[in-house]
């Protein structure tokens, strides 16, 4: 299979793709118009069907220079020069994009647009891969699809996004759309198994818990504070007995949050600014003291770790919102008497408390609530004054 290892549970992307690459040859050796394979594609799916990962297996076979080829081998061998570096990320015709903060920019965009237009270095082509094409600003996308529009004759766009809806309908009406969907439970144990070492009990117990998100069982899988943190979201339903328990649990959600985005800033922000103060010429002996002229590089770094601390404070909530969710989720399959295995089976007990003593339309109303507090996280409401109001709606039912 190739760079298609990685691929969990999409044969129908893997077939459509790997055929797409073998058409690509025809267009870089003659110049044929290959009826697989165009300039720019839509990769759409649920969060953990493994959009990027497809766009990275295809930009990879695009440059695929095996010597299988000439006998007739596949694209896409996984071993070659091409391959093992768009894979880790180095090869110099192959660009991935991905964002940390809340949206990608019209600034951004054009440095990245004017990427697009050069010719390859050394590969068959010059790929972009825009793994957050659903964060671009109105004004960004503008300016992208100038470059979708009018391509340079060896420049492919992967697209990445959430669904179709995510991409600007100019864009998306002229690229070529993809669906990846979410694997299931079985496919995704069996990767943690047979790839990553993973104990298959505990393979099989966090891929059904995260309900085939493959990332989200990796990180549960090898992350003792992850199962944690998840542990600690699912006792939630059993503290918001009164109106002090709802205030404290979404103080503690919003707090653990931020203590995540703490985190990850003392990991990254003091390195980042450290190298940009040596790059701008803070050298030992200065006392500290910055050039002139280099106080708003400096301010415009702060600005950019704040807004990265924001979005890894909101993805936290987000990952916490949608494991409540699964447990509201569980309850009502209980009381619906569905055959369908529960989820989260470290609760069952407490979910079959709670489903005896409420009704579906209570628990309907629950995971209504909760999806209310995501959406309002995405207008950026407060995240206490959001996770607050759902704490409470959770309580009343």
């Amino acid at each position: 299979m190739g760079v298609w290892d990685d691929v969990v549970g999409q044969p129908h992307v893997v077939a459509e793709l790997a055929a797409a690459a073998v058409d690509a040859d025809a267009v870089v050796t003659s110049g044929a118009a290959g009826s697989r394979m165009t300039h720019a594609w839509l990769f759409t799916g649920p969060p953990g069907s493994g959009r990027a990962t497809a766009a990275r297996a295809f930009a990879a076979a695009l440059q695929c220079v095996s010597p299988d080829r000439a006998l007739g081998g596949a694209p896409g061998c996984g071993f070659c020069e091409g391959c093992h570096t768009t894979l880790v990320g180095t090869h110099a015709d192959v660009e991935f994009v991905r964002t940390d903060l809340l949206s990608i920019g019209v600034k951004d965009t054009r440095d990245l647009v004017r990427r697009a237009s050069m010719s390859p270095a050394g590969g068959r082509w010059q790929v972009i891969v825009l793994e957050d094409a659903d964060r671009l600003t109105e004004g960004a996308g503008n300016v992208l699809l100038k470059a979708v529009e009018e391509p340079a004759p060896r420049t492919v766009w992967l697209l990445c996004a959430p669904s179709v809806e995510d991409a600007l309908p100019t864009i998306r009406s002229r690229c070529r759309l993809l669906t990846l969907r979410t694997p299931s439970a079985e496919a995704v144990a069996d990767v943690l198994t047979r790839r990553d070492g993973i104990d298959p009990v505990l393979a099989a117990q966090v891929a059904w818990a995260t309900q085939g998100h493959i990332d989200r069982a990796r990180r549960l899988a090898t992350d003792e504070a992850a199962r944690e943190r998840r542990a600690a979201v699912l006792r939630l339903p059993t503290r918001i007995g009164d109106i002090g328990g709802c205030l404290r649990a979404a103080q503690e959600l919003v707090d653990a949050a931020a203590e995540d985005a703490k985190a990850v800033a003392e990991e990254v922000d003091a390195k980042e600014t450290e190298e940009l103060r040596a790059a701008l010429g803070a050298a030992a002996g200065t006392g500290g003291r910055m050039p002139r002229g280099t106080a708003g590089v400096m301010k415009d770094l702060a600005d950019r770790q704040k807004r990265r601390s924001t979005r890894t404070q909101r993805d936290t909530l987000d990952l916490a919102l949608t494991d409540l969710a699964g447990f509201y989720r569980d309850v009502l399959a209980v009381q619906l008497g569905s055959d369908e295995r529960i989820a989260n089976v470290e609760v069952a007990d407490g979910i079959r408390r709670l489903a005896a003593d409420s009704r579906p339309e209570q628990s309907l109303r629950r995971i209504e609530a909760i999806l209310a507090c995501r959406e309002a996280l995405d207008r950026n409401v407060a995240p206490l004054l959001a996770v607050e109001a759902m704490t409470l709606a959770l309580r009343t039912g």
